[in-house]
């Protein structure tokens, strides 16, 4: 779908607007990359076309860990300690629960009090539209989006578990996994999954008494990192402790960030990987696009019900119910 003239000055005026990184712009601007509307979504992604030569020069930064492992606090730390250092801080939430819950990264941004409040700091959530596909589709956008209003540093933090992880992981340039001492058997929570997509373990809470059960902790996950293979050639995901109710450590979570990018940029893997997200995040929005196509044309979602209804009664495989609605897309 093409943009109307009218619609590309507009596109024009926001795209002025974020450059000069003027905050009420940019909020307008990802209001538009999270509309359903046809010609909201045309607009968007011109937009984000036309930005693209902006983008790319921020820390892109994704934090997971499970309930309780302290992510918000996390990020309001360490994106305070950032904007110390004088960094522009923009804190995206990956939230495949939101079409039933409408996200709960409001929650979490009443945790972040001091990064809400910061002027060099924008905290922005990202719905789900149905799919966690979209969510990642979404926060890819407004990612760019933010990167082309001079936030150099992107954390991009997901709430979810399961798939969301992976969703976070393939779009940022350093995978944080937070963890929490004595919580039972330490190693229980090495899901190997979430931990071979890792660029670093942090355990958190490691203040007062608690200091050497979370030094126990870290121990125990790297010998368990030694037996899984390393993400990258060049990189060991290091296994680190630190506090983000007193601070201590925060720094040294942000030098490895450093480290990372350092080691990655000299030796061409970061380059490569970006290039492998962008291609990666094209066949997200094409898969997107055709079901979003099943699901609005009349005669195709008729078709697609009456499918559904005979594999439901086992009169048909759902091997041939995929070739019937996939020879209706002509594929």
């Amino acid at each position: 779908m093409r943009v109307s003239a009218t619609l590309a000055a507009k596109t024009s005026d926001l795209a002025a607007g974020i450059r000069a990184g003027d905050r009420a712009t940019l909020a307008r601007a990802i209001t538009l990359i999270e509309s359903k509307r046809a010609d909201h979504r045309a607009q968007a992604h011109q937009l984000v076309q036309d930005l693209l030569p902006a983008t790319g020069k921020a820390v892109r930064l994704g934090i997971t860990g499970a309930p309780g492992a302290g992510k918000s606090t996390t990020i309001d730390a360490l994106g305070t300690y950032l904007t110390g250092l004088g960094h522009s801080v923009a804190v995206l939430a990956v939230d495949p629960s939101s079409t039933r819950t409408g996200g709960s990264i409001l929650g979490d941004k009443t945790r972040m009090a001091r990064l809400a409040i910061d002027p060099n700091a924008f905290i922005r959530p990202s719905p789900s539209s149905g799919t966690l596909g979209g969510v990642a589709a979404k926060t890819r956008e407004t990612m760019l989006i933010c990167e082309a209003a001079g936030y150099d540093a992107v954390l991009v933090e997901t709430v979810g578990v399961g798939q969301s992880e992976t969703a976070v992981a393939d779009m940022t340039d350093f995978f944080l996994v937070l963890m929490v001492p004595g919580a039972g058997d330490e190693l229980q929570g090495l899901k190997k999954g979430i931990v071979e997509l890792a660029d670093m373990i942090a355990v958190n809470k490691a203040d007062g008494d608690n200091v050497t059960r979370a030094n126990a902790a870290a121990a125990d996950y790297r010998a368990a990192l030694h037996i899984l293979a390393p993400r990258s050639p060049v990189w060991s995901p290091p296994v680190v402790t630190y506090s983000a109710l007193t601070g201590d450590g925060i720094a040294q979570v942000w030098r490895q960030v450093l480290a990372h990018k350092e080691k990655t940029s000299a030796s061409g893997e970061l380059a490569a990987r970006r290039r492998a997200q962008q291609v990666k995040w094209m066949w997200t929005m094409l898969e997107e696009r055709l079901t979003a196509r099943l699901r609005s044309d009349p005669s195709l979602r008729a078709k697609l019900k009456h499918a559904e209804a005979q594999v439901a009664a086992g009169k048909l495989a759902p091997t041939l119910a995929v070739e019937e609605v996939a020879a209706l897309l002509g594929v």
